[in-house]
């Protein structure tokens, strides 16, 4: 029985059903992604349509946000309790009735409770931690790129579903479009829904994982550590949220036009599945937390470059740095939790985490529009976000800091993956 066990792991576990997997799991969350981003889109229309002021208006997003949040929870829930299918069919069908309701919403307040409930509880959050915790389940030596893969579905969402769902609005309309999105999320997530029916493989037990986790001393008490990972998480999503949530609003605001900032928003996700895909690799080499330290540096960087950005050239130019430079960041909270608690609690930390970062990116977008009617300008905004990215900074260097290993790691992973001079780096025969 034990033997029969063992070679079903071999087969399955990171085999060609697992890949088939994958790829159906990263095709429903960039489908599904739909909703993380379609409120940024309409953001100038709602503002009209309903007669708004900007901070109001950016309230869509935030609902949908908080919505996500939530229901990360209670899908992840889901997963444990029934498996894959059923929380994706709820998300497909969930986003189907959201969008059609919105395509016939005459009040502000039930376009947020579509949003926020129909669109964030119940849909979007099904197509990504669920997603990545199933595939996980499914591999065992490429999980962490299985895992980052996966992860860069709401990148792809954010690349593809711009520009698209910009030229439908100026062409349909914005009622009309939402329709369609609505549809095919419906069409495309339901058969791949079904098609993810069954168990996931038994696997041998993870004594590498638990050697790893428990290599390197935690630099505070597990709690402590869960604690400021979440502070990190909120506060450099906060910086992350303001050129991602306003860009349109912005390139407006400027007389570039809103096509041109929904290409610029594609702009920063398409080149954050570059991001994400390349500080996987970094993460491995020098390991998370510097990977997270360097990422983070780099996106605020990146946001005092748009300060004196103000025409077109200079827009799409500091949005391509800013994608290739804040894409690993938030992967890189996963590999560090997973690298100090032990396996039978990363799917609860990294959810905790998960939703930090979902919930800075709702309040972060919220409160820039809220600096834009009071100062009725951006560059306030960018430099709040600047100083949120700041505070981060410094708590992931405490955590550098207060490590017993800061450098011998990082010289360690370079090191191993690098062959000594005048040896040979593989098997003799």
């Amino acid at each position: 029985m034990n033997h029969t066990r063992d070679v079903k792991t071999k087969i399955d576990v990171d085999g060609p059903v697992a890949w088939r997997r994958l790829v159906a799991s990263l095709v429903i969350g960039s489908v599904g992604g739909v909703g993380m981003w379609s409120s940024v889109i309409l953001l100038p229309e709602i503002q009209n349509y309903f007669s708004l002021d900007r901070g109001e208006a950016s309230l869509s997003y935030t609902v949908t946000m908080l919505g996500i949040v939530f229901g990360n929870v209670f899908m992840g829930r889901m997963v444990d309790k029934f498996g894959v299918v059923t929380p994706t069919l709820i998300s497909a069908l969930c986003l189907g009735i959201g969008y059609f309701g919105i395509a016939f919403v005459e009040s502000f307040w039930l376009f947020l409770v579509y949003q926020g409930i129909l669109i964030g509880i119940f849909g979007a959050s099904g197509t990504f931690g669920p997603m990545i915790s199933s595939v996980s389940l499914w591999f065992l030596r490429h999980r962490g790129i299985a895992v980052s893969l996966v992860a860069t579905g709401s990148y792809i969402a954010g690349t593809v579903w711009p520009p698209i769902v910009r030229e439908l609005i100026d062409s349909l309309g914005w009622q009309m479009t939402h329709g369609i999105i609505g549809l095919v999320c419906v069409v495309i997530m339901v058969p791949l829904a079904l098609y993810l029916r069954g168990n996931p493989p038994a696997e041998p037990k993870e004594t590498l994982d638990e050697e790893m986790a428990s290599e390197t001393r935690a630099p505070f008490s597990l709690r402590t550590l869960q604690i400021l990972l979440i502070l990190a998480g909120i506060a450099c999503c906060v910086a992350m949220s303001m050129p991602q949530v306003h860009i349109v609003a912005y390139c407006v605001d400027l007389k570039v036009g809103a096509q041109r900032g929904a290409e610029m928003l594609s702009l920063m996700f398409g080149l954050g599945v570059i991001s994400r895909i390349a500080f996987g690799f970094i993460t491995d080499w020098i390991g998370p937390a510097w990977a997270l330290f360097i990422g983070s540096l780099l996106q605020a960087v990146s946001l005092l470059l748009y300060l004196p950005a103000d025409d077109i050239v200079s827009l799409y130019l500091v949005s391509a740095l800013f994608g290739l430079f804040q894409g690993g960041i938030v992967p890189a909270y996963a590999v560090i939790i997973r690298q100090y608690y032990p396996a039978s609690q990363a799917g609860v930390r990294v959810g905790l985490v998960l939703s930090a970062t979902i919930g800075g990116m709702a309040f972060g977008g919220w409160f820039s529009g809220e600096i834009f009617d009071l100062t009725l300008s951006y560059e306030a905004a960018f430099l709040n976000g600047f100083i949120w990215n700041v505070f981060n900074l410094l708590i992931v260097a405490l955590i550098l800091w207060r490590s017993k290993k800061l450098i011998q790691p990082v010289i360690k992973r370079m090191t191993i993956s690098i062959p000594a001079v005048g040896r040979w780096p593989g098997p003799l025969n």
